[in-house]
């Protein structure tokens, strides 16, 4: 965004104070929503406490102060710097605002709280404009304070661009952060908003344009990207009029072992509720029974290994993958050596396209060298939670949680597959050095079974011919789709992951004819 703002103003000649007044604008639409939704309130009698800084986010902040006192509320703003230090298109601002008798109040040390928490108190809302995304490190100490007291007060707060303290290029938040209920952006949205702590921080994320044309962005070479439903509906394939369940797909899905019959079957369960047009299912002998009334629709083939699979599952899958679009390992798979055997030969024999999930990750961990052995050969897509994640790359859990975007991108491109780095704003990485970025989901997810969902989901897109990546964004957004559909039922707790399958159609049905609400909106 930094360079699209200079392209904008250098090479088209866009007056940077044009873009810093149509940001205001666009913060002030959302907080005049944001006051409407209080049928209780006259907006136009509304007191705003405002947290300004020295910078053009501090700018956008006096903008935004402007207009809210010609619309009728009555603002204070409270400015962390000394006039001299304010410059530019900023400068501008603040000088308008001072000279419409603007309350400003310049924040010089910690007995000033006093009068910030009176401010507080009085309003009913607060506006963000402190730092922008430029800023990194940590907030300083006294500010902080301030900050503290906009957490711990129960007012909606519009954070202008990125909240304050929240590093847009990590999503690093080091003690303090703004804690917004909005975030109004401007031109993108920013990395942090979504990975690290930016989802926690963030809120409701807007996306205004600020009147910067297309085609600018667009010289921008950009390689990650935010899904929404513009993106994932073209994905959806279009069923034939005279489709039979020949022409929507064949796959083959491979796990479960004694006592872990539930991920196989909540797997086949996903993988037909997303369409598959027909089904077949490796088990071991010992429950294949139990798969077989869990996942009626499809076809079992139980291996002659007892409760774990071992090699005598390679010539039952072998005679499977003839004839099938996709192959899916893993969902209550269990570790064993003999199986890795088995997997190697797959990655290795076979060019069919493969989604790995749970164990096989754990098994592939075993024998590094496999991670690389599909390169050439046919798609690979990994799907590792942060743990299996961490040990495929033999580092820590906060090593990935802390690089999610860059280690999922370097793996990828180092291991030849498509890496679905699962948890909060899950991660799709392409070995072309793309990434896409989930924008849907929330922690209901955060439960036994989703996983499996998710692995069927993937499996079924491709084996309708989605191309794998367009496969693993799909199945990755309408799986958090349908977790946020049961969340706005029975809140972030208590759904289970068998209702995440199920929803699956009517979010996907919701997709197709435009009704769910696009994340890139405004």
């Amino acid at each position: 965004m930094r360079n699209i703002d200079s392209n904008a103003i250098n090479n088209y000649g866009i007056p940077g104070i044009v873009l810093m007044e149509n940001a205001a604008l666009a913060v002030v639409d959302e907080i005049e929503d944001v006051l409407k939704a209080d049928e209780k309130l006259n907006y136009q009698h509304v007191k705003v406490l405002m947290m300004v800084g020295k910078g053009n986010n501090g700018g956008d902040g006096m903008a935004v102060a402007r207009h809210l006192t010609v619309r009728g509320m009555d603002v204070t703003v409270f400015l962390f710097a000394r006039f001299e230090e304010i410059t530019g298109d900023a400068r501008v601002n603040f000088l308008l605002f001072e000279k419409m008798g603007g309350k400003i109040i310049c924040i010089e040390e910690e007995k000033q709280l006093r009068l910030f928490k009176l401010a507080l108190l009085q309003a009913q809302i607060a506006v963000d404009a402190l730092f922008g995304t430029g800023f990194k490190g940590a907030i300083p100490d006294l500010a902080g304070k301030f900050v503290e007291e906009i957490n711990n007060y129960n007012i909606p707060v519009i954070a202008v661009d990125i909240p304050s303290g929240l590093e847009a290029n990590t999503g690093k938040v080091h003690k303090f952060a703004i804690k917004a209920n909005t975030t109004v952006t401007f031109g993108l949205p920013k990395l942090g908003h979504f990975i690290g702590s930016g989802p926690e921080y963030s809120g409701k994320i807007v996306v205004n344009q600020i009147s910067i044309p297309e085609h600018i962005i667009s010289e921008e070479k950009i390689s990650t990207f935010l899904l929404t439903d513009k993106i994932i509906k073209p994905l959806i394939p279009e069923r034939n009029f005279q489709a039979h369940k020949g022409m929507n797909g064949r796959g083959v899905l491979v796990g479960g072992s004694t006592g872990m019959s539930g991920a196989v079957i909540l797997a086949g369960r996903s993988a037909l509720r997303c369409g598959i047009g027909l089904l077949q299912i490796v088990v071991p002998e010992k429950i294949a029974n139990n798969v077989d009334a869990g996942v009626v629709e499809a076809i079992i083939w139980p291996t002659k290994d007892k409760e774990v699979l071992g090699m005598e599952a390679w010539s039952t899958i072998a005679e499977r993958l003839t004839g099938a679009n996709v192959c899916a390992i893993g969902p209550g798979l269990k570790q064993s050596e003999a199986f890795l055997l088995v997997l190697d030969k797959i990655l290795k024999e076979t060019e069919i396209p493969l989604v790995l999930d749970a164990d096989a990750l754990n098994l592939m961990a075993c024998k590094p060298e496999l991670l690389t052995a599909r390169k050439g050969k046919g798609s690979l897509v990994l799907t590792p939670h942060p743990g299996e994640m961490a040990r495929l790359c033999s580092c820590t859990i906060r090593e990935v949680q802390d690089n999610r975007l860059k280690l999922a991108l370097s793996k990828a491109m180092e291991w030849g597959a498509i890496v679905v780095l699962k948890g909060s704003s899950t991660v799709i990485a392409s070995p072309d050095g793309r990434a896409f970025i989930n924008s849907t989901g929330n922690p209901g997810l955060g439960s036994g079974g989703t996983g499996d969902v998710l692995t069927g989901a993937i499996m079924s897109w491709i084996a309708q011919g989605v191309p794998p990546l367009g496969a693993a964004c799909l199945g990755v957004y309408l799986h958090g789709l349908a977790g946020d559909c049961l969340k706005d039922k029975y809140g972030v707790s208590g759904f289970t992951a068998s209702e995440v399958a199920d929803m699956l159609p009517e979010v996907r049905k919701k997709i197709e004819l435009g009704k769910d609400k696009d994340a890139s909106a405004k």
